[in-house]
C-alpha cells in the first residue's frame, strides 16, 4: 500500500497567520502578473512577507527564503537529471521488429501509451510557462517550476525517443490526441484550465481568479500529474517487469519519478495557498473539486478500456477501476477533501514501490550517480 505519512501538503508548508505584504503592483494584461513591487516602506524584504500569489515582494530576489519545500524540490530534481538517449533501446528495438515477440494486445497498449503521453508533457509545460508560473510570486516556487518546465520537455523528448527508435508511424501517434476519443476526450478536459491561465488578460488578487488559479492547480497537479499518467504508468511498467520492451521501461521509471515530485510540489502549492487565502476554501468550492475528481477518474477509466479491451499483461479495465479509485482517495486526502470512493484498495502493490514516496526519496539519495549516467534498473 502506498504510506499515508509522507511530507506533503500543510505538513511541509510552514504555518501562516501574517497579514498581506503592502506595496503590490498589479501587473497589466500582458506582463508578468506577479512583476516585481517594492514595500511602501522601503524597507528590506522580509521572508514573512512573501506571499504565492498576490505577493508584494520582488520576485527577483530569491533570498530569504520563505518556501523552503519548494527550494528543497528544485535542488533534489536538479541533482537526479537525466537524458532519455542515455538509455539503450536496442532490446526494445528487436522485440518491435520480431513478429513474435509482442501480441497485438501489447503493441496497441504501446502506441496508445504514446499517442496520450507525446503530447500531454507539451500540455503541461505550456501551462507552467504560459500561464500558472505568471501568477505565481514566490520566487522559491516558481525556481522549481523553471525546473518543472524542464523535465516537462524531457519527458517529451523521451516519448520521441521512444517513437523514433521503434520506427512507429509518427504522424499515427503524434496525432492520436486528434483521432482517439479516449485520448482527446482526456484533453478536452484539461484545455480549458490551460486556456484560463494562459490568457493575457487573467490575472489574479480577486476571490473568483484566485478560485481559478486554485482550481488548475488542483486539476494538473491532482488530476493530470496524479491520475491521468497512472494507466500508462502501470502498463509501460508491467511490461519491464516481464522483461519486455525495457528501455522504454527504464525511461518511464525515471519520468514517473519526475511526474510524482511535480505532483507533490503541486500540492504543497495547492496547500500553500488554501493556508494563506481560507477564504478561497469553501463547501462550494469543494464540491466543484469533488466532481472534477469524479469525471477525471471516469475519463482514465475509459482510457484504460480502450487501451486495453482484452486481458493484458496479467491486468485488464477492471483492475484499473479499482487503483484509480484509490488513487483518487489518496488525492483528496493530501488537499483536505474527503475520500469519494470509500474502501478502495490497490490492486497492483508492484506499483507502490515505485510511487511510495519515502521509499522514493530513499531511491534519490542511493541513485544520483546512476540517474546522472542512465544506469538500468532492477525489474525484480
Amino acid at each position: 500500500m502506498l504510506s499515508f505519512d509522507d511530507d506533503l501538503g500543510v505538513k511541509s508548508a510552514p504555518s501562516l497567520g501574517m497579514p498581506p505584504a503592502t506595496g503590490y503592483v498589479p501587473a497589466s494584461p500582458v506582463a508578468d502578473v506577479a512583476r516585481p513591487a517594492t514595500p511602501a516602506t522601503g524597507r528590506r524584504i522580509k521572508a514573512e512577507d512573501k506571499r504565492v500569489i498576490n505577493g508584494g515582494t520582488d520576485v527577483n530576489q530569491l533570498v530569504p527564503f520563505k518556501y523552503n519545500w519548494a527550494w528543497e524540490k528544485y535542488i533534489s530534481a536538479c541533482a537526479n537529471h537525466w537524458m532519455p538517449q542515455e538509455i539503450n533501446m536496442t532490446r526494445d528495438i528487436a522485440l518491435w521488429k520480431d513478429p513474435n515477440g509482442l501480441t497485438e494486445d501489447e503493441r496497441r497498449l504501446i502506441k496508445r501509451n504514446l499517442g496520450f503521453f507525446v503530447t500531454a508533457d507539451s500540455l503541461a509545460a505550456n501551462n507552467i510557462v504560459l500561464g500558472t508560473y505568471r501568477h505565481i510570486s514566490a520566487p522559491e516556487c516558481r525556481q522549481y517550476l523553471l525546473r518543472q518546465a524542464f523535465e516537462e520537455a524531457i519527458h517529451t523528448h523521451a516519448y520521441q525517443y521512444i517513437v523514433e527508435s521503434l520506427d512507429l508511424d509518427e504522424g499515427e501517434v503524434f496525432n492520436a490526441y486528434h483521432e482517439v476519443s479516449s485520448i482527446r476526450d482526456k484533453d478536452e478536459f484539461l484545455i480549458p484550465f490551460i486556456d484560463t491561465l494562459t490568457d493575457p488578460a487573467f490575472k489574479t488578487g480577486t476571490p473568483v481568479n484566485d478560485q481559478k488559479l486554485l482550481k488548475s492547480l488542483i486539476v494538473f497537479s491532482c488530476l493530470m500529474e496524479g491520475l491521468f499518467f497512472y494507466v500508462g504508468f502501470a502498463q509501460i511498467l508491467a511490461l519491464g517487469r516481464q522483461n519486455k520492451m525495457t528501455g522504454a521501461a527504464e525511461q518511464y521509471m525515471y519520468i514517473l519519478r519526475d511526474e510524482s515530485m511535480h505532483c507533490n510540489f503541486g500540492i504543497d502549492l495547492v496547500n500553500q495557498i488554501k493556508l494563506e487565502n481560507p477564504h478561497l476554501w469553501t463547501s462550494e468550492f469543494r464540491d466543484e473539486i469533488q466532481d472534477l475528481f469524479k469525471k477525471a477518474v471516469e475519463l482514465e477509466y475509459r482510457y484504460a478500456e480502450d487501451t486495453m479491451p482484452r486481458g493484458v499483461l496479467g491486468l485488464n479495465a477492471p483492475m484499473f477501476k479499482e487503483y484509480l479509485r484509490f488513487v483518487a482517495n489518496r488525492r483528496c486526502q493530501q488537499i483536505g477533501i474527503d475520500p469519494l470512493f470509500p474502501g478502495a484498495t490497490n490492486p497492483f502493490p508492484w506499483m507502490s514501490e515505485m510511487v511510495d514516496l519515502k521509499k522514493e526519496r530513499n531511491f534519490f539519495e542511493t541513485r544520483v550517480i546512476e540517474y546522472q549516467t542512465g544506469g538500468a534498473l532492477s525489474w525484480d
